[in-house]
C-alpha cells in the first residue's frame, strides 16, 4: 500500500531540513509521496521536485498559509497549486515583509512585559533565507539561554495568548482560501483543533474551504475521529500528516503521521 505524509518543512520556511535533506528522509520512510507545505513560501517546492527526479518520490506541491480571524492565528494548507502563479506570488511576498515587521513586534513587546532583550538579527540569522516566524524566535531565545526549550518560549512568552504575541498577518481565512484557489489549489484547514473552536470550521466551509486535515499527530483518536465524521457529512477531503520541521520538533519526523495514497487521489480529482 502507498502512503504519504501531506504536511512538510523545509528550510525555506522554519524546518532544519532543506529540500534535498526533506527528499531524503522521505525515501527512508518508504514514503509515495511527500506535500513541501513551507510557511507562507512555495520557494521550496521546485528545490524539492528536482532532488526527487528518480527516487520515486512524488512531489505535490503545497503551502501553509497564515490568516487570522477575531485574533485568533488560522492555517489554510493549498495543495497542488500552480506555485509558479504570478498573483499568488506578489501577494505572498506581502506577507514575507509583514513576517519581518512582526519579528521587530514581537522582540520589543518581550523587552516591554518580560524585560528580556533579543536582538532581531540573532532571529534573521536563524531564518536564513527562509520566511521567518515564531519557531525563530523561540530558537533565539533557547540559544540566547532565556528560556531551556522552543516549548517553553511558546508557553511562556509568545505563544497564542502570551505576553508578548503580536498578531500580524492581513489575510483573512476567506481571503487565502480565495487565493489558494485561483492558483488552482485545493484549501484545507490545518490541525483543526488548534482553532478551540470548532463552529468556525462551518463559516471557513461557506467561504470555500475543502477538505480538513483530520489526521494529525496532536488529534486525540477522538479528534481524529470527529473531524473524519464532520468532513463526511459535509462532502469535504480529508488530508494528514506529521507537520515535520526537523530537529526544530524532534517528535514528528517524517512519516510519523502518514495517509493512504487514495486520499492524494481525491485532492487531485477535486483540483479546480
Amino acid at each position: 500500500m502507498k502512503y504519504a505524509d501531506l504536511h512538510l518543512h523545509t528550510s525555506y520556511s522554519d524546518g532544519t531540513y532543506t529540500p534535498q535533506e526533506l527528499v531524503a528522509e522521505s525515501i527512508k520512510a518508504g514514503l509515495s509521496a511527500i506535500s513541501v507545505v513551507d510557511h507562507d513560501t512555495v520557494e521550496g517546492i521546485e528545490p524539492a521536485v528536482k532532488a526527487a527526479e528518480g527516487s520515486g518520490i512524488e512531489v505535490i506541491s503545497g503551502i501553509e498559509m497564515t490568516a487570522e480571524y477575531e485574533g485568533t492565528e488560522i492555517h489554510i494548507l493549498g495543495y497542488l497549486l500552480d506555485y509558479e502563479d504570478l498573483r499568488l506570488r506578489q501577494r505572498l511576498a506581502a506577507l514575507v515583509e509583514d513576517r519581518r515587521v512582526r519579528v521587530y513586534r514581537i522582540v520589543e513587546k518581550l523587552k516591554q512585559t518580560t524585560g528580556i532583550e533579543l536582538n532581531p538579527q540573532g532571529v534573521f540569522s536563524i531564518s536564513g533565507r527562509g520566511t521567518v516566524g515564531r519557531l525563530h524566535i523561540a530558537q533565539a531565545m533557547v540559544n540566547q539561554g532565556v528560556v531551556g526549550s522552543v516549548f517553553e518560549a511558546f508557553k511562556k512568552y509568545i505563544g497564542d495568548k502570551s505576553p508578548a504575541y503580536v498578531s500580524g498577518f492581513r489575510f483573512s481565512p476567506g481571503e487565502a482560501i480565495a487565493l489558494i484557489k485561483e492558483a488552482r489549489g485545493v484549501p484545507i484547514l490545518a490541525h483543526p483543533y488548534s482553532l478551540g473552536n470548532d463552529d468556525l470550521i462551518m463559516l471557513f466551509i461557506s467561504e470555500g474551504l475543502m477538505g480538513l486535515e483530520a489526521y494529525y499527530p496532536e488529534h486525540s483518536h477522538e479528534k481524529t475521529q470527529f473531524y473524519l465524521e464532520l468532513a463526511q457529512r459535509h462532502n469535504l477531503l480529508v488530508t494528514g500528516g506529521s507537520d515535520c520541521h526537523g530537529t526544530a520538533k524532534p517528535n514528528s519526523f517524517v512519516g510519523s503521521m502518514k495517509v493512504p495514497y487514495e486520499l492524494v487521489e481525491r485532492l487531485k480529482q477535486a483540483r479546480p
